[in-house]
This record gives structure tokens, C-alpha cells and sequence, in this order.
């Protein structure tokens, strides 16, 4: 086995992320691994020696430690979907559930990743495909969601799905979201949609605020297209990939969403399930 190359990812946004990456480094050499930075944050920390540039993670390291919070590991996996660097997100962020360690931790995770004490977690992801007037304008990858909604308007807008191009359902209000069973635990569920283990291979669509009795969340197979047009009588329509990219949707435009060609690999290095993450994380050590 050659020598195991680390790449470091750092949200530059959070000072902390620097002052932590600067502090690993010298660790991580002395036990003999290769550390890649994007070039900019190698200049920050005068290492110019370790730059890479950004698009070329794939080509130096063997996986990723992710130096941010949930958004940032988002961001990452898109960037790199197509190569599937294994990640491991280290939280500097609030809530942190993709994240699979701590600061406080990162002496102990070096030690396991070096000894190859961890395992790798497949991660379902989306294709959002835009349709106008029947033509591809544009496609996207998600791992959380892809987010149909009116913006400030206060008027409702309507989405027709269709699956395999047979109607489903029509429901009106705020929008719907289409989800990941990672992606469940984020907007998803603050709309009222279920809860689902990240193994789960399935798709989510939630409504949000539908004026319906009957509008319920739909859990479906992974293996499903899901076809949605937009309508409304306003032009304040817009579409979200994981919640960082935002794209202005016309009325009668198309999007198909189905599984992603691509996965997200996250290395979990602890021995803890997934109930587990979530009295972690969402009932704060509460008995569930």
C-alpha cells in the first residue's frame, strides 16, 4: 500500500476551520501521510509546498476531511460526485449530522483512518433534469433535496407528478420537496415529512404548506422518475438543489428527478447506528 493522501477541505468561513486545519497538519505528516490544500487556503497557512488545485482533489487524495458543517459536506459531495471521494466531515457547525466528528476527536480519527479502523457509507444522491418547452436547459446532482417553492409572492403555486409519466397527484400551495432518505432529516423534515435511515434506498416527496386535507408525504421506491410541472399565476417560481443553488423556474416548466448515477461515500469511524444520531443530535441525550 502506497502512502495514504489526505486531502483537507476548509469552509473559509469559519475561523476556526483554519485554526484547527493549522494545528492538524504537522500531526498528520508525522504519521506519514500526504496532506493536499486547495490552493488558496495553502497560501493562507504558508504551506504553498501542499497545494493542489481544487479540481484536481481526485487526482492526489485518497479522501477528504471536511472542515466545515453540514453545508459545506453538501457542497463537496456535488463537487465531487463523479469521483466519489470518501468523506469525512469534521463539524464546525451548529447542528453537524453529516458530520461525523468533532474537533476533540481528530487525534483518535487520524489514528483509525491510518490503521484502516473505519467504514464507508453509500449515500443515494439525485439528478434534477430542467425541461422548458420540451428541451434540457439544465441538470443538477443533490444529495439533500430538490426544493420546487414560490418565492416572496404570497400566491400559491401548483405541481402536477407524475411517476413514469402516469399523473399521481396535483398539490398547491408553498411547493414540495423532493428528497434523499439523507436529505430527510434536513428540509424535508422541518416541512413534515418522515424521517428515514440513510440505508433506506428510497425517494421522498414532501408537500410544503399544501392547501389540502389529504396532501400527505410519499415514500417511493428508489427506481422511480418523478416528473413535476410548475404553474401558477405569478412568475415567482424557483428551484432549489440542496438548498445552495437556486435556479428561476417559468410556468409549465418540467423537472424530472430520479437516482443519481453518483453516490456520496461518507466514512463513519464510530460505532454508533443511526438512532444513535439522532437522540445525538436532535434530543440532545433525551431518552426516545
Amino acid at each position: 500500500m502506497g502512502t495514504l493522501s489526505i486531502g483537507l477541505v476548509i469552509n473559509l468561513g469559519k475561523p476556526k476551520a483554519l485554526i484547527v486545519a493549522r494545528e492538524r497538519i504537522p500531526h498528520l505528516e508525522k504519521k506519514g501521510v500526504r496532506v493536499c490544500l486547495e490552493e488558496r487556503v495553502a497560501h493562507y497557512l504558508d504551506r504553498d509546498d501542499l497545494a493542489v488545485p481544487y479540481d484536481q482533489f481526485d487526482r492526489h487524495a485518497d479522501l477528504l476531511f471536511v472542515f466545515g458543517g453540514d453545508g459545506t459536506i453538501l457542497g463537496i459531495a456535488r463537487d465531487f460526485a463523479p469521483s466519489n471521494l470518501p468523506i469525512l466531515g469534521i463539524n464546525l457547525g451548529r447542528l453537524g449530522f453529516l458530520s461525523e466528528a468533532e474537533t476533540e476527536d481528530l487525534s483518535e480519527v487520524v489514528e483509525a483512518i491510518i490503521a484502516g479502523r473505519y467504514e464507508k457509507e453509500e449515500r443515494l444522491m439525485l439528478q434534477a433534469d430542467l425541461y422548458r418547452n420540451g428541451r434540457l436547459i439544465e441538470s443538477w446532482h443533490a444529495l439533500n433535496d430538490v426544493g420546487l417553492a414560490k418565492g416572496s409572492y404570497s400566491r400559491m403555486i401548483t405541481c402536477k407528478i407524475f411517476l413514469r409519466d402516469k399523473l399521481l397527484t396535483s398539490l398547491s400551495g408553498d411547493g414540495l420537496i423532493v428528497s434523499t432518505p439523507t436529505g430527510s432529516t434536513a428540509y424535508s423534515m422541518s416541512a413534515g415529512g418522515p424521517i428515514v435511515a440513510p440505508t433506506v434506498q428510497a425517494l421522498l416527496i414532501t408537500p410544503i404548506c399544501p392547501h389540502s386535507l389529504t396532501a400527505r408525504p410519499i415514500v417511493l421506491s428508489a427506481e422511480e422518475e418523478i416528473m413535476v410541472e410548475v404553474s401558477a399565476t405569478h412568475k415567482d417560481i424557483g428551484l432549489s438543489i440542496d438548498g445552495q443553488i437556486g435556479y428561476q423556474l417559468e410556468v409549465f416548466d418540467q423537472i424530472r428527478i430520479r437516482r443519481s448515477p453518483y453516490t456520496t461515500t461518507l466514512i463513519k469511524w464510530k460505532d454508533r447506528t443511526f438512532l444513535d444520531v439522532i437522540r445525538e443530535k436532535f434530543y440532545q441525550g433525551d431518552e426516545v
